[in-house]
């Protein structure tokens, strides 16, 4: 049997909430220096309340950015995310809402124009899983639901950016290890991140000429909201456990990743994906 990597628990709602995990995720650590790497950088960033999102917010923050939080109703996180921003003397925006929704992205993206005059990076992160033990049980209305906030979410919110973005500016996705390994009850999550893939390598190609350079990130099991939320408890107490490193990674563990292929010390990286995932080797 695996070893237990954390406390046995579950969340009955959905997406989750970061406040009532234990412990509580680390989203970064008293040793981390920041170089203002983004001095003056404007970034939007989805799913930015809690988890990986909440980590990059505060990372990209530290590094001199003003941050833009898009998230969907998890106002008690996002607004400690908010506090944790504007410590570091940075400014920030939120928006709640669905950002599969075309509306509510242009909103978003009017707005930040209409405060800062410009988007220099954007974070498209949010996600949701739904496990299932068989295909046949996984309803059309999930399946359609898991695209919609995985992968239409990104290009609604790209396709909305992308007119105020130039030469210079990044763009980084959210993909995951399950990409790469499959996953046997994340069939539809697991689809999404193989088209999150795809989207960054092609949009990559595509923006290659306008001076925008596309990445991503592939997380391994990662201590966020979504787990608790997601899985019961048995499966939380193992949770990392049969990863290289036989833990779950922190969020900010994350953190620098994203600010690496935010920043100008990835000026020629381009259509590649960053593996942070406890050590398993996917060659991708």
């Amino acid at each position: 049997m695996s070893e237990q990597t954390l406390p046995p628990q579950h969340q009955n709602q959905r997406p989750g909430h970061e406040d009532e995990m234990r412990p509580d995720p680390v989203y970064i650590f008293e040793s981390y220096k920041a170089s203002d790497k983004l001095a003056g950088k404007v970034a939007i960033i989805t799913g930015a309340d809690s988890g990986i999102g909440r980590a990059v917010a505060i990372h990209f923050a530290r590094e001199g950015a003003d941050i833009v939080m898009l998230y969907l109703e998890e106002h008690k996180d996002a607004e400690f995310t908010r506090s944790e921003v504007e410590k570091t003397g940075r400014e920030v925006i939120m928006f709640a809402g669905d950002a599969a929704d075309r509306g509510h992205c242009l909103k978003a993206i009017n707005e930040t124009v209409a405060r800062w005059g410009r988007v220099d990076i954007l974070v498209n992160n949010a996600a949701e899983q739904h496990p299932q033990k068989r295909l046949e049980d996984i309803s059309e209305e999930q399946w359609e639901k898991t695209f919609r906030t995985n992968i239409f979410a990104m290009f609604q919110l790209t396709k909305a950016a992308l007119p105020h973005m130039k030469k210079g500016a990044a763009i980084i996705n959210t993909t995951s290890v399950t990409a790469y390994k499959g996953s046997p009850r994340l069939l539809d999550y697991s689809a999404t991140k193989g088209a999150i893939t795809s989207f960054t390598r092609s949009l990559s190609l595509n923006l290659a000429e306008r001076g925008i350079r596309v990445n991503a990130v592939a997380p391994g099991p990662i201590w966020t909201p979504l787990i608790p939320s997601t899985f019961g408890a048995d499966k939380v107490k193992t949770f990392g456990a049969d990863t290289p490193l036989g833990r779950p990674g922190q969020p900010a563990e994350l953190g620098p990743s994203y600010v690496y292929l935010a920043c100008a010390d990835s000026s020629y990286v381009n259509g590649q994906v960053l593996h942070v995932n406890g050590g398993s080797v996917v060659n991708g």
